[in-house]
């Protein structure tokens, strides 16, 4: 193999379009030896706030902490049940399960690989709580078809935005950015996602000051006042070196959104230009929607020979996910059998991540899809 490795994301590349403003930051929080929940973190509070339109945000140490410090603010605990998608990583249920709730699948669409309104209306009762659609790979969930039923029930939303902070939907003719639609948005900023720090981070979004002001206790120990504690909390603090590097990455991160799509764009003319459409189907962008693309997932006949196939030609695509939620180890006391989440289960099956992120040239897509054209010329 003589070509050079290609990764499924560069972060070195886009380190090289900031170095300078990210060190320059790094350098006044240095100086400053004001290391958590500082100056910094209250800035990008602000502006992530002012950035989404909602007045209030609270960073966290990761964004698995925030859907958890979601899930406590609004009192989620045992004898809750909590529906939410089988296809999203692990968090998105765990988070669920270590209160003690019990998580309620229901599947998702075949095009999009959101939780299907629909399935979710079918799986509410008497015992719901709350909703967490996970706007998965940078796409909106259709939120608005299924939120009056549950506004008039008294269930919460919590949106999932670990994958997709810019994308956004019409709703009702007006725009709404993820995390801005339910009662709680919950973000990551993991090293890779489209706005990611050099660690862990994550933030929680809100309109209810009641909620805002909950989350803000709960992530340091359950305070409000120090040493004096309301209730039990986590110790989830987002540190300032990590909020100065968010604060410069934000600055950029619609330029980065549209190059992203405009590589997704030019995937879809170069899978009509090798005529693939007989074997790979690309990810279906919902007409009201802004989609990000987080990732970019095809769905692909011959799937795991086809990433074998790749990874000789020296390109590396990943499989996101290759087990649904429901037939996971862990989860087997919840009762679910292959078969019943039918969608969930396919797309298991389907799913490859191809090479996505900014920097990624159109050269370096057309070898990606001169090798998918070669391996079903050949292999299939």
């Amino acid at each position: 193999m003589s070509e050079k490795i290609l990764p499924s994301f560069d972060l070195s590349k886009n380190w090289e379009r900031v170095r300078e403003e990210t060190l320059e930051a790094l350098g006044k929080v240095l100086e400053s030896q004001h290391f958590i929940l500082g100056p910094e973190v209250a800035a990008l509070e602000q502006d992530i706030s002012s950035y989404l339109g909602v007045p209030y945000c609270t960073g966290c140490a990761s964004g698995t902490d925030s859907l958890l410090l979601a899930l406590m603010s609004i009192g989620i605990g045992p004898g809750d049940e909590v529906i939410t998608t089988p296809f999203s990583f692990f968090a998105t249920v765990s988070c669920i399960t270590r209160l003690g709730a019990t998580p309620v699948f229901a599947d998702v669409d075949h095009g999009t690989y959101n939780i299907s309104p629909e399935k979710v209306i079918e799986k509410v009762t008497p015992r719901t709580r709350a909703v967490i659609p996970v706007h998965l790979f940078g796409q909106m969930t259709a939120v608005e078809a299924f939120s009056p039923q549950l506004s008039e029930k008294g269930i919460y939303m919590v949106e999932d935005c670990a994958q997709a902070i810019g994308a956004a939907r019409i709703i009702g003719g007006r725009v709404f950015r993820a995390g801005t639609v339910g009662e709680i948005g919950c973000f990551s900023f993991f090293p890779t996602k489209n706005l990611g720090c050099f660690g862990d981070g994550g933030l929680v979004s809100t309109s209810s000051k009641d909620l805002h002001e909950k989350v803000r206790s709960l992530r340091v120990h359950g305070s409000g006042k120090q040493y004096f504690h309301d209730e039990v909390g986590l110790n989830s603090r987002l540190d300032e070196i990590q909020a100065a590097i968010l604060r410069v990455r934000l600055r950029h991160l619609e330029i980065w959104n549209e190059e992203r799509r405009l590589v997704a764009e030019r995937y879809q003319l170069l899978f009509a230009e090798h005529d693939l459409g007989e074997w790979v189907t690309p990810p279906a962008e919902c007409e009201s929607n802004r989609h990000i693309f987080h990732q970019y997932v095809v769905r692909c006949r011959s799937r795991d020979h086809l990433k074998d196939w790749l990874a000789e030609k020296g390109i590396t695509a990943r499989v996101y996910y290759p087990l649904s939620l429901h037939l996971q180890p862990c989860f087997r006391y919840l009762g679910y059998n292959e078969g019943d989440l039918p969608v969930s289960e396919m797309l298991t099956r389907e799913v490859l991540a191809l090479p996505m992120f900014p920097e990624l040239l159109p050269e370096e897509q057309e070898r990606v899809v001169e090798a998918m054209a070669e391996f079903y010329k050949n292999k299939v």
